[in-house]
């Protein structure tokens, strides 16, 4: 009987050592090197709208931003979230030249057409387990956005829903987030 072949994992160190490929969007995922497709413009846009809105909402508290780096599992983890909130005192005690260890306290993401299901309940469980409060999964085809809190099941709002934002003290209006 042949022996089982142990996959070898890939720490952030060693990662950050393999050549840029043109081109490609990789991040490393429970140590394995895994290659993303490029975003639409209607993803960009959707993105970009999002953070537009909740700035303002959490300027006194830290920072939105997009395409935010993180380690989840610093050793063997380097992810980006679409749309991210980080608390000021964990964004200013980020070393420059690394990553926010832990996941932001706001992760969304905007569904792509490369997207499976598992992929994205796969990323909420892990961000929901290392610091992430609220998981936000935007879906531009059917306008909802499936909120999912840390320790509570999805909830799902639409068109005419107000999105309740408590580590702001606010809400956020869905029509807002699909106009335009």
């Amino acid at each position: 009987m042949a022996a089982a072949i142990e996959p070898v994992l890939m720490t952030v160190e060693e990662y950050r050592q393999m050549p840029e490929r043109a081109g490609d969007i990789q991040e490393l995922h429970w140590g394995m090197v895994v290659t993303l497709s490029r975003p639409k413009m209607r993803h960009a846009k959707l993105q970009s709208r999002l953070a537009r809105l909740l700035r303002p909402k959490a300027e006194s508290l830290g920072v939105v931003e997009t395409e935010v780096a993180f380690r989840a599992l610093p050793e063997y983890d380097l992810r980006g979230a679409d749309v991210a909130y980080v608390s000021r005192r964990r964004w200013d005690a980020t070393d420059d030249d690394d990553n926010l260890h832990g996941s932001p306290e706001l992760v969304i993401e905007v569904l792509s057409p490369s997207n499976t299901k598992a992929e994205i309940h796969e990323k909420a469980v892990l961000c929901l387990s290392t610091g992430t409060k609220a998981f936000w999964v935007v879906d531009p085809d059917r306008k909802t956005v499936s909120v999912t809190v840390e320790g509570g099941n999805p909830a799902v709002y639409r068109v005419g829903d107000r999105i309740p934002l408590p580590m702001f003290d606010s809400h956020l209006d869905v029509s807002e987030i699909f106009e335009g």
